[in-house]
């Protein structure tokens, strides 16, 4: 098993060596036990630099002052990770680890650490090393705090890597399809808990979309440059082939987003549109036949099939607009259900 070592400066020395002390309780502290960061990182084999992400990003919590916590996943390795991430979890009593016994995805992962997190402030950090977590999580702390944004991207300087092209066309479409003000939209961001609890239930590859969400959802959004590394060891677990899959995940959430609380616009408007060019089709048939005394069959048909196609998407857009209203009644009594068990836990823990 090997291991990845990034030479330190004297001051990053000091503050890993800090962290160490503070995972064992060695250094006597008076903070709330409560995370204020949490720090998600998906991992599949990355045995050789895992390790390295945790130790980092709990010398970034010292650096910044914070108390944090790393949720990880290991998403089905078949290397050393689970052996690395055993070792540091003795090391630092709040990381978390998630096991798959398959992978199933960063999506998956991210959908699992999201509702395990505690802190107010949610980060996204890849398992690989080519975010340093002792440079980078402070800096989008810090950026978006002083700026007073919801969501905060890294926007990867000097990139070298073989995805420059297929991240370029992503940003386009994300920029141009959905608004999203940044520059590289599928890097680390950090988020706030607000945001985080705003995303509908996360499918395919919808870890791509999270700024798309969060723009969506009226929260505010910038970046901050970050260094771009490469990877010191393993392979990426991205390539092309997901190019495909991007593009239908995109128009689906594009339609879902624009659409989902009103399907009867996008049902309804087709409809309408069928049913007046089926219309305007019959009257133009009905004068071919009392002033040219002539008949046009097929098209006729065709302008029956259409009326036909553009009744059941009107019925088909009512139907949906049902099943909206069950589902907002019943997201409206899970949240009335959550609050009465806030007030409970409230009133059980006052004297």
């Amino acid at each position: 098993m090997s291991d990845v070592q990034l030479s330190e400066s004297p001051q990053e020395a000091q503050i890993s060596s800090r962290a160490k002390a503070l995972s064992r309780g060695d250094e006597s502290r008076q903070v709330d036990p409560k995370p204020t960061i949490t720090i998600v990182v998906p991992a599949r084999n990355e045995e050789a630099t895992v390790g390295l992400v945790v130790e980092r990003s709990y010398a970034a919590f010292a650096e910044l002052g914070r108390v944090g916590e790393v949720l990880v996943v290991n998403d089905g390795s078949r290397d050393g990770t689970a052996e690395v991430l055993a070792a540091a979890a003795k090391r630092f009593p709040s990381l978390r680890v998630f096991t798959h016994r398959r992978s199933q995805g960063m999506t998956a992962a991210l959908q699992q650490m999201f509702a395990a997190s505690q802190g107010e402030i949610i980060i996204l950090i890849p398992a690989d090393m080519e975010s340093d977590p002792l440079v980078d999580i402070p800096a989008l702390v810090l950026h978006m705090e002083a700026n007073d944004l919801d969501v905060v991207a890294g926007w990867r300087q000097g990139r070298q890597d073989s995805k420059v092209l297929a991240s370029g066309v992503y940003n386009w479409v994300m920029q141009n399809l959905a608004q999203v003000p940044v520059h590289d939209g599928n890097w680390i961001k950090a988020m706030r808990r607000e945001v985080v609890m705003s995303f509908p239930p996360l499918r395919s590859d919808w870890h791509r979309f999270l700024l798309m969400f969060a723009v969506h959802q009226g929260f505010k959004v910038g970046e901050v440059k970050t260094f771009y590394r490469p990877r010191p060891a393993g392979s990426s677990k991205f390539g092309w082939e997901r190019i495909p899959i991007s593009f239908l995940d995109v128009l689906v959430v594009k339609f879902l987003l624009t659409f989902s609380q009103a399907p009867m616009r996008f049902f309804g408007g087709l409809g309408l549109a069928g049913m007046a060019l089926s219309l305007l089709t019959f009257l133009y048939l009905t004068g071919l036949y009392f002033f040219a005394e002539t008949q046009q069959r097929p098209v006729f048909i065709a302008a029956g099939i259409l009326a036909v196609i553009s009744v059941l998407l009107l019925l088909v857009g009512f139907v949906a607009e049902l099943v909206v209203s069950q589902g907002e009644r019943i997201a409206q009594l899970e949240r009335q259900i959550q609050g009465m068990k806030d007030e409970e836990g409230k009133r059980s823990v006052m004297p």
